[in-house]
């Protein structure tokens, strides 16, 4: 048995996989007033919307935040969460593409874990990471609502969010003052 493995032989990264479908499902419920979203059946197309997301998140992968532009609807809206410097709702492209610059800047990547698709709503699951040193690698789940094969709502949700802010305000401070109040 190796180490990633518990007594009874099952590996971490099965562990996270059931664990994604639980709170993938969960946030999914929440979100569409108690509705449940099934996982996809091995074997059956895939959902558009979910193969827009892995489109999503392999581009975001290139590391290039300005090529994120052609994902997002024009009056997009990306609720991050935190009581940090980044946190806060972005309103349209620009503001989103912004954060994603910041974000680049600590080398932020992200590996998906599990995807659902209900309707118009996408819930992911990923390991979020900066490739900073001493930075931060906690597991995010992600709402998306699509429309028109764009996304036009994000909301991220972050599962350890004090250790997030404490990241974010270490790594982006703000201005000084007075010339942050210009």
């Amino acid at each position: 048995m190796t180490t990633s493995e518990d007594q009874a032989g099952v590996s971490r990264s099965d562990v996270l996989r059931g664990l994604g479908l639980t709170a993938a499902v969960a946030a999914t419920g929440t979100l569409l007033g108690g509705g449940t979203a099934t996982a996809q059946a091995q074997g059956s197309p895939e959902h558009p919307n979910v193969r827009l997301i892995k489109d999503y998140y392999a581009t975001y992968g290139e590391g290039n935040p300005a090529k994120l532009r052609r994902f997002f609807a024009h009056d997009i809206k990306w609720t991050i969460p935190g009581h940090h410097p980044l946190s806060g709702a972005k309103q349209g492209v620009e503001e989103v593409l912004a954060f994603f610059r910041e974000l680049n800047k600590a080398g932020f990547r992200a590996e998906p874990i599990f995807l659902a698709a209900d309707g118009e709503w996408v819930v992911d699951l990923h390991r979020g990471w900066s490739t900073q040193p001493n930075g931060l690698d906690i597991l995010w789940t992600l709402a998306f609502r699509i429309r028109h094969r764009k996304i036009v709502e994000a909301v991220n949700f972050a599962a350890d969010q004090h250790a997030a802010d404490a990241f974010f305000w270490k790594v982006y401070k703000l201005a000084p003052l007075p010339g942050r109040l210009d």
